[in-house]
Parts: structure tokens; sequence; C-alpha cells
């Protein structure tokens, strides 16, 4: 199954509920396919033949995102896409993309920015995927290239590239992006289509913010090129939506397309919690997993302060992985956390996919767009600081469509976190039960 981050739904989970035309198009993408004539200056041609391979792929039924975006991204519309996670917002903006580039030219005309090379990596291949050239020997399609510029990446090679022959679409970390536009590797004045993924992280990080809005006013105008922002937590969206237009990161009719505002997340998630003493924590989470059993699990921990690093303390993720490596006799056990080298990180993630069964110990760094459709099991060993890190976490479970898989997230808390974790449900809106080691998930 492709990643479920960015699906119209796969044909193999639907079952009966594909509907198929004459040629085996189905009814849907026939649809959307059908409405796009009445845009202007969208190439009905491109959209039939990424249509076309979009089914190829498995795709087939779009999701609720999709089906309200899409209209309103081919009419020109700047947009601010603010759905679930695992709702299908990547694809709504890719199908943008694709109907928008033109192969003919050699320029850069889409930038999709992305907070972590994690992300990164998963929106190239879903990108790649679809530049791939049609099954059907008939459709001619030239080859539409896309770009990984990522921290960590190699840029001397990306610098070469860039200059000798310019991809189509460029995937980018707003450092790594922003180190050549300082340099003049590249120019924006070709670009049609900007997408910020995951748009609200990147403001509210004081890494990123001061280029973000550099990359939004001065190496690009609103007047030249579309603006998608991304994102499934926007906190004060009418706020931001004002911001938007006041600072002049999107033109004055930027649309805000808020789909399930009142479900933030997937009714399919069974909520937990558990008090102990701090000095407990371990055990607990250790009686957790031998209780639950999890086949796929994701354990989130906090960052280790600079105070603790300064002391020359271990990190706590580390501990804890060495803790569960010598107790606990479950799956694989892996790590991931920010302070990791680049290749050490691509490496615990590659991991985690290609095995049946994994455990991964991770910072927030796993909780905004990496995807793992496999989780069934979230553990808060740490209680996120705010509630948007809480909706991101629990996220990463539940995200295959049509599965009647029971997911759980579990919060191992103090006495006196329960007040905070009590506001997470009146704002989420959803209900967390105490959970007594006896009783299994």
């Amino acid at each position: 199954m492709i990643a479920s981050f960015c699906y119209l739904y796969p044909s193999h989970v639907l079952g009966n509920i594909r509907t198929s035309t004459k040629g085996g198009h189905s009814r849907s993408l026939l649809c959307i396919m059908h409405k796009l004539k009445m845009f202007p200056g969208i190439d009905y041609n491109s959209i039939a033949l990424i249509c076309f391979r979009i089914e190829e792929v498995g795709f087939i039924v779009p999701t609720d995102v999709q089906q309200q975006a899409l209209p309103v991204l081919l009419s020109g519309r700047d947009c601010i896409l603010h759905a679930q996670t695992g709702s299908g917002k990547t694809l709504t903006y890719l199908l943008l993309i694709f109907s928008v580039v033109s192969t003919k030219k050699s320029a850069v005309q889409a930038l999709i920015v992305v907070p972590t090379r994690e992300l990164g990596i998963q929106v190239t291949k879903v990108a790649r995927m679809l530049a791939a050239k049609p099954m059907e020997p008939e459709l001619e399609q030239k080859s539409c290239t896309v770009m990984a510029l990522l921290d960590g990446g190699m840029l001397k090679r990306h610098k070469s590239w860039l200059k000798a022959e310019p991809p189509t679409i460029v995937v980018a970390t707003v450092r790594s992006l922003c180190q050549m536009l300082e340099k003049q590797i590249f120019k924006l004045e070709s670009m049609r289509v900007l997408v910020i993924d995951e748009v609200d992280f990147m403001f509210n990080s004081s890494k990123q913010v001061g280029s973000l809005r550099k990359l939004l006013t001065s190496y690009s105008s609103t007047n030249n090129r579309q603006t998608v922002f991304a994102s499934a937590s926007i906190p004060q969206h009418r706020r931001f939506l004002h911001d938007c237009i006041q600072q002049k990161w999107t033109k004055s009719d930027v649309v805000h397309v808020h789909v399930n505002p009142i479900e933030p997340m997937p009714s399919s998630l069974h909520h937990r919690f558990v008090i102990c003493n701090k000095y407990e924590r371990r055990q607990t989470l250790l009686s957790l997993l031998h209780s639950d059993a999890p086949e796929c699990g994701i354990i989130f921990v906090g960052e280790q302060s600079e105070k603790s690093k300064k002391a020359g303390n271990a990190p706590s993720a580390t501990l804890l992985v060495d803790f569960l490596k010598t107790s606990y006799g479950g799956p694989d056990i892996l790590l991931l956390e920010e302070d990791m080298n680049f290749n050490l990180r691509a490496a615990s993630l590659s991991e985690v996919r290609q095995r049946g069964g994994y455990l991964l110990i991770s910072t927030d760094i796993a909780a905004r767009g990496v995807d793992l459709p496999e989780t069934t099991h979230i553990y808060n060993f740490d209680l996120p600081r705010t509630v948007v890190d809480y909706l991101h976490r629990a996220g990463r479970a539940a995200r295959k469509p049509f599965s009647d898989q029971k997911c759980c997230v579990t919060n191992i808390i103090t006495s006196e976190e329960r007040f905070v974790l009590q506001r997470y449900e009146n704002e989420l809106m959803f209900h967390c039960e105490e959970l007594f080691l006896q009783t299994q998930c």
C-alpha cells in the first residue's frame, strides 16, 4: 500500500466500492476530469494524463479534502488546506502542481517547502511516482523532473543540476533552499505554485520563520504565483487567514478549506491514560507493552533540554531504547531523534518501513508528516507540550482507510498532569479513558 498520507483511496482497500465505466476508469475520476473543463488556463490533456497515472498506481476515490479543495485550487485561487492527518492533503496539492506545470519549459515551476528531511523524502517519492510516464503506450508524456533539496543532501550536486537543467518541481527544506536562493543558484521567476506544508509548525519555529517570511515576500511575489498552505492544525485560523492577506503571503481572495472541523482526529482512535509517579514510568510502559503486544507502535519522548545537554546527560530517548532492548522481547526497537545525523535518521525510517513489526522511540520529529500506516499504538511516554503536538502525535496512528484495526493512544502521566490532558480532551473533543494495567486495549 502506498503511504496513506497522500491518497485518493487505494483500489485494493475499496472492495466493491469501486464503480467502473467503459474503458475501466472510475466514475469518480471521470467526474473530476469533466469538471476541470470549466477552469480557464488548465491543460485538460495534462489533467487527463495525471488522472490515468493516478489510476495506474491504484488511487481511485477522492477523499473529502480532495473533493472540496480541488475545485478551489484548479480555479487558480490561493488556498489554506486544513484537514486531519492522513486525509490526502499531499496528493491534493500535487494534483494542482501537475495540472499547471509544463514539461516544455526548463525552469523550476513548483516549489514544495517542508519542515523536515523525513517529510521531504516522502513527498518527493509520491511526486516522482506521479511524474513517471503512464504505462499505456499510446499516452505520450514528457518527463517531469523532481528534485529533493533537503538538509543533509549533497548540495554541490544539486547546484550543478540546477544550473545545467533546472527541475520542474523542487521539494525543499527552508535552510537548504535559502542557501541556493541567496547564492542565486536559481531564481523563482518561473514558479507557478508555492506550497508550504506543515505551515503552522514552520511559522512557530524560531529557526525557520525568518527564512519562510523572506521566501513568501522577497524571493517571490503573490502576484506571480499560486500559494498553498497545508496542515492538520492551524491554531487561531481566522487570525492566520487575516495575517496571510495583511502580510501579503497570499492574495486577498485566499480560501480556507477546513475539512471536518468538528472532528480534528480520526474517530477510530481510542485514547487512554495511566497515572503513575515519574520514577515508575519505564516499568509502567513495559507493563503496557506486555499487555498490548503491539506489532507496530511509536513511543514519543520529550526533547532533551539544553541544560541536560550541557550537563553531559544521555537523552531520555536513548536511555529508554537501552532499557527496552534489555527488558522487552517484542518487535525490533529503533530510535529516531532530531540530534541524530541525517544518515542515521534515514536508516532508522528505512528499517522501520522494511520490517513487519517495529517499535519506534522518537521525539516529535516523527509527529509531523512521517507516514507509517501500519502503526496501531501510540505511547506518550512524555506528555506533549501543546494540544497541537498531541494532535500530530496521535495522527501517526489510524492512517489506513477502511481499516477496522483498533488503534490506541496511551498517555503515561503523573497525577499533576491530569488537568493538562483534560484540557487537550476539551480542545480536541475526544474522551480519554483511565486505564488500569489489567485492562487491555
